[in-house]
C-alpha cells in the first residue's frame, strides 16, 4: 500500500502546482491528457487507488480540496487502466460547488448520492 499512496501524494502535488498557480486551465488539462492506459489485467483496484489517496490527503501538509482529490484521482485511475471521469457539479442555492470521480457512471471516490445535490457543470 505504500507505493500507491507515494504516487497519489506526488499526483496531489503535481495538480497543487496548477493551484498555487491560480491555473485552472492547466489542471483542466492535465486532467484530460492524461491516457487511458490499456492494461490487460489491473494489478491495483479502484477503491485501492481512492484509498491511497485518502490518506496521501491526511498527510499532504494543507488541506486537499475536493477539486484536487478528485484530479489526483481520476488521473491515477487512467494510469491503471480505469476509464474514470472528473465530474464538477454546482448548485444554485446556496451556491456550491463539489468535483468527483466516477467510473462507469459510478461513484467512486465520494458519497453514492452526491450527483443528487448537484448538477453537472463538466465531465473531463
Amino acid at each position: 500500500m505504500l507505493l500507491p499512496v507515494l504516487r497519489a501524494y506526488l499526483q496531489l502535488i503535481r495538480v497543487d502546482v496548477c493551484f498555487a498557480e491560480g491555473n485552472f486551465a492547466a489542471m483542466y488539462e492535465q486532467v484530460r491528457r492524461v491516457p487511458l492506459r490499456k492494461q490487460a489485467g489491473r494489478s491495483i483496484t479502484a477503491e485501492t487507488i481512492c484509498r491511497a489517496v485518502d490518506l496521501a490527503s491526511v498527510w499532504y501538509w494543507k488541506q486537499v480540496p475536493c477539486l484536487q482529490r478528485s484530479a489526483a484521482t481520476t488521473c491515477l485511475l487512467r494510469r491503471q487502466g480505469v476509464a474514470a471521469e472528473l465530474v464538477i457539479g454546482a448548485q444554485l442555492l446556496p451556491f456550491r460547488a463539489h468535483a468527483w470521480v466516477e467510473v462507469d457512471g459510478k461513484i467512486v471516490n465520494d458519497k453514492p448520492y452526491i450527483s443528487e445535490l448537484y448538477a453537472v457543470v463538466d465531465r473531463c
